[in-house]
């Protein structure tokens, strides 16, 4: 057995006091039911289940400040001074914190007097000294002084790994002389002084040119001679500050000879308190992380489960129909004023905006209603004689006074309808849309509504849940279409009690729907209230921020799609011999059925043959004209639907185009867009990437692209619990050349690129359920061959089998799958007689997890991105999310700081099996950054 496998596996240190205030920024500010907050537990937690993944057999211990001064206090009283104090809300997260790390069955130090940094140091000599391997996790630059040949720094928020050769490569010196770095330029964080003058510059080029704090000092007369900035007057400096210095490297010093109890061989992961862990985990509402011990039979503790019922018990109950109503029109701002004084002990306000139809940077309001409960309603008539020119004002104590809870339907449109002058209203956050599709996603329309109407609609909600049939903007304004009634040329009356009706249906679905889910659907509502309302003013500011355009670079583009179609067109008619229309699917079968004879691949449901894509693609693979048709449609769509409408989209106040973002447009949970559509823009074909390049940074910034590395593969083996595909992943391996290698039982170094190709549609195939058939069809291979891979794949990886069989029963048996995180995705057709709709079905049963788990986890990166983007004050905005990806426009100076931050908030957004990995790229426009 060699030295590498007989190795004992690292010794890992955590430095959670590094880690704490980092995660506590890091993190949204999220609290549970009680109101406790718990961004920080869950940020700290989530490094540590990262680094227990990611080393599966080390012991591992946790390593925090104790309260109280240390030695570093007796030698400089202001150690630390400039430090403010602990935040309010970070506080009550330190005991959940310890008693999480515990549960799991791990080693918790805290040693009063003693840094956690001198205790970390302390076992790492140790570590060092008896020749094992020593991995400190952190996030401080100050710990680099331990690395070693057998200690090593992993810095879990950017996921930078640091050997001896990583210190020297990073900084431009070798560990040995980090403390000589620190004394010179000082350390703000812990006000260590430092040589007042000195800065990271100047302290590198004395290291590099001379050496470490002895040496300067001993060869002051050599520093004039060095090539950087105030060398000749250094040594002046150097000779006035040595008293600083010298105690400057006595505060940096970590000391690592601390009389410690524990001893390293003392560490050791002891089995995990589960059903504590559960307890705690439903206390502080962390489903994910609950859902994964409740699934393997671990019972939440009665205490715990109490907890979660007296929460339940305080949901909003529904209420019955009201026997009359009562609703009023307010004109005045004194009216309003009395009015809302009057509604203090109101438990929620429902609201209903009256705005003009029209592109939300530029709504007008005509009015507004509150519901105060059922049957009862105001509204407030904007348009009214006396009502003052500045509308929005008096309406400003309700929308900036936290004790007004206030429910709507689409919340995003009434954030930006009130975001000119209350850009983040509080206490805003509820909305029955969302919360009618985290409910059931597959909802279908009432058969008497016009097809205008969304299934998400107040309307279709209203019918769906209160089994009522509310008047409908038809009913006061007439069909859809050009011929309906503006809403400011209806009568005033009229408006107002439909407004009226509108708001009060608000507050009578809310406490339905929100009763229902946090009663019977607990798991759903986390995902509502964690995940889904924490994104709408995400969404809307990314929305309002826009992306800038290039309109000269997309009308050469259009210029040339426009030129290479006419050259298609002519090549067409010559392979066809004769001219016809190519946009018109009857011209283009009869030249190529009946004029060409080519065969008939399928047919229409009217019988004729079909010239879709799939067929014209398996003729293309012999026939020119096909080819060429292909390729004349790809142009076309293109031109008709990005090149040439972009422009006119482009905001000419903000040079900008503003999509809007519709967080209920997919069942599995997924973004959609519209004006334009972002999701859809072809990046296989040069022409669909050159798209991307209109999209463009303003001068002095750049676009930086993140974007999950196949995310969706990676949640299936944290599904299917592969040991295989764990492993590989884990190892950091090319998963399709590792895939390759074990389908075709080859070595690694030995798969070519077609095998590669060819294990890449496998492994994306099965995730979209594609048979062999499909699988020889998409690689041109003989279904024999295509089984063969199948087959082998599920040899090979016995857990992605596994999975899928038991997915489909569940999925037959209950009617639904769910997401790591909880979100149900409801199956109509999983029981269906019909065998081609239930085949379909357990298709989506098998992908759906996947893509929802995905969409899960790209929202609650975004959420954490951009509540540190506002804290971090970086001159950097997110300006679209596409798919697994999130687009930022940054300030060129403020790149670094940007990528780091951003990587590590999208690695960390879930805790899964194997790691998420994210790709960045920096460009000047999009289709560089990609």
């Amino acid at each position: 057995m060699s030295d590498s496998q007989s190795a004992p596996a690292p010794v890992v240190l955590i430095d959670g006091s590094s880690y704490l205030f980092r995660a506590f920024h890091a993190m949204p500010p999220l609290t549970n039911q009680s109101g406790h907050p718990t961004g920080a537990i869950k940020g700290v937690i989530n490094m540590v289940r990262a680094m227990l993944d990611q080393y599966p057999d080390s012991p591992v211990a946790v390593v925090f400040d104790a309260k109280g001064p240390t030695f570093r206090n007796e030698l400089y009283a202001e150690y630390k001074a400039n430090r403010p104090p602990m935040p309010d809300e970070l506080r009550p997260q330190i005991e959940p914190i310890h008693e999480i790390i515990i549960a799991m069955g791990l080693p918790l130090l805290c040693i009063e007097g003693v840094e956690a940094d001198d205790v970390i140091g302390t076992l790492a000599r140790e570590a060092t000294e008896s020749g094992r391997g020593c991995v400190i996790s952190t996030g401080d630059k100050d710990m680099a002084q331990l690395v070693t040949p057998h200690v090593s720094l992993i810095n879990t928020m950017s996921n930078e790994a640091l050997d001896v050769d990583g210190v020297t490569e990073k900084y431009g010196f070798g560990p040995e002389l980090m403390i000589d770095y620190l004394a010179l330029m000082g350390d703000k964080s812990d006000n260590i002084p430092g040589v007042p003058g000195v800065g990271e510059k100047t302290a590198k080029a004395l290291l590099s040119g001379i050496g470490g704090i002895d040496e300067l000092y001993r060869n002051l007369d050599r520093i004039p001679e060095l090539d950087f900035r105030g060398a000749k007057t250094m040594p002046k400096k150097l000779q006035e500050h040595e008293e600083l210095a010298r105690l400057s490297y006595e505060l940096a010093t970590i000391k690592c000879d601390v009389e410690l109890d524990v001893r390293l061989a003392d560490l050791r992961r002891d089995e995990p308190d589960e059903p504590r862990l559960a307890g705690l985990y439903r206390k502080f509402e962390f489903s994910g992380w609950l859902k994964a011990l409740t699934e393997k039979g671990v019972e939440v503790p009665e205490e715990a489960a109490a907890d979660a019922d007296r929460s339940a018990s305080s949901a909003p109950q529904e209420d019955a129909v009201p026997d009359q109503l009562d609703y009023q029109t307010l004109s005045t701002p004194a009216a309003w004023y009395d009015w809302l004084q009057a509604q203090s002990a109101a438990p929620h306000l429902a609201l209903w905006p009256v705005l003009e139809k029209s592109h939300y940077r530029s709504f007008k309001w005509l009015g507004l209603a509150v519901s105060t409960g059922s049957g009862q309603a105001v509204y407030v008539d904007f348009r009214a004689e006396d009502w003052p020119q500045d509308a929005l004002q008096p309406l400003l104590p309700l929308f900036n006074q936290h004790s007004y809870h206030k429910v709507t339907h689409d919340l995003k449109r009434l954030l930006h309808a009130l975001y000119p002058v209350c850009p983040e209203p509080s206490h805003l956050q509820d909305d029955v849309m969302i919360m009618g599709f985290v409910r059931d996603a597959t909802v279908h329309r009432d058969p008497e509504l016009d097809r205008h109407f969304d299934t998400l609609s107040l309307d279709n909600l209203v019918r769906v849940w209160l089994h009522e049939q509310p008047r409908t903007i038809v009913d006061i304004a007439g069909k859809f279409g050009t011929r309906q009634t503006a809403l400011p040329d209806l009568d005033p009356a009229t408006l107002a009690t439909f407004a009226c009706e509108r708001a009060d249906y608000v507050g009578r679905l809310y406490r339905r729907l929100a009763s229902d889910l946090q009663q019977q659907y607990p798991d759903q509502w986390r995902v509502y209230e964690h995940i889904e309302t924490p994104l709408v003013p995400v969404l809307q500011q990314v929305e309002w921020t826009g992306t800038r355009v290039d309109a000269d670079f997309l009308a050469e583009l259009s210029a040339g799609f426009r030129s290479q179609l006419e050259t298609l067109e002519q090549q067409a008619h010559a392979a066809a011999d004769k001219a016809f229309n190519l946009d018109s699917p009857k011209q283009l079968g009869e030249v190529l059925f009946t004029d060409l004879g080519l065969p008939v691949v399928a047919k229409t449901p009217s019988g004729q043959p079909s010239t879709n894509e799939e067929v014209l693609t398996e003729l293309s693979h012999q026939y020119e004209l096909p080819a060429l048709v292909l390729r004349y449609r790809h142009l076309r769509k293109l031109l008709n639907t990005y090149t040439e409408p972009l422009p006119d989209l482009i905001n000419p106040d903000t040079g900008r185009v503003h999509t809007s973002y519709h967080q209920t447009g997919a069942q599995t949970g997924r973004l959609s867009s519209s004006e334009p559509n972002l999701q859809n823009i072809p990046i296989r074909s040069e022409e669909g990437r050159a798209i991307r390049k209109a999209f463009v940074a303003a001068p002095g910034y750049r676009i930086l692209a993140a974007d999950y590395s196949q995310i969706e593969l990676r949640i299936m083996t944290h599904l299917s619990e592969d040991a295989n595909l764990i492993r590989a992943f884990r190892d950091g391996k090319d998963i399709h050349r590792a895939t390759a290698a074990e389908i075709m039982g080859l070595p690694e170094d030995q798969v070519t690129g077609e095998q590669r190709r060819a294990a890449k549609a496998v492994n994306f195939g099965l995730i979209y359920g594609m048979s062999a058939f499909g699988l020889a069809r998409n690689l041109g291979i003989p279904r024999g061959e295509a089984q063969t891979y199948v087959d082998t794949y599920f040899q090979r990886y016995p857990g992605v089998r596994a999975y899928m069989d038991r997915t489909r029963a569940q999925a037959a048996e209950d009617g639904y799958v769910e997401t790591v995180f909880g979100r149900r995705l409801y199956l109509p057709d999983i029981r269906s007689s019909r065998q081609q709709q239930r085949r379909a079905a357990e298709r989506t049963a098998i992908n759906a997890p996947m893509q929802g788990t995905a969409a899960d986890i790209i929202k609650q990166a975004m959420v954490d991105v951009q509540v540190w983007l506002t804290r971090s004050q970086l001159d950097a905005r997110m300006v679209m999310q596409v798919h697994d990806e999130l687009v930022f426009e940054v300030a060129e100076q403020d790149l670094e700081a940007v990528r780091t931050g951003v990587v590590f908030r999208m690695q960390h957004a879930a805790s899964l099996s194997v790691p998420l990995v994210v790709d960045v790229g920096v460009g000047k426009d999009w289709g560089e950054a990609h």
